[in-house]
């Protein structure tokens, strides 16, 4: 139920605020995906959730342009 939530928390926020917090993700992402190269991520569950993340912002986003 914690994805309904963040879910929730994106259907309320306006476009500039998901355009930042797509960017936000995105280097997040980057740096997860640096780390497990290098050896030094101790979770990579992580790298899947944030990349679920991503996908919910761009389908929030896009469903606010329809």
């Amino acid at each position: 139920m914690k994805s309904k939530t963040y879910l929730d928390e994106l259907t309320k926020k306006s476009g500039t605020e998901l355009a930042e917090e797509l960017v936000a993700a995105k280097k997040e992402l980057f740096n997860l995906r640096f780390q497990n190269a290098t050896n030094q991520l101790d979770n990579t569950s992580r790298i899947n959730e944030v990349r679920k993340n991503i996908a919910r912002i761009k389908t929030v986003i896009s469903q606010q342009k329809a």
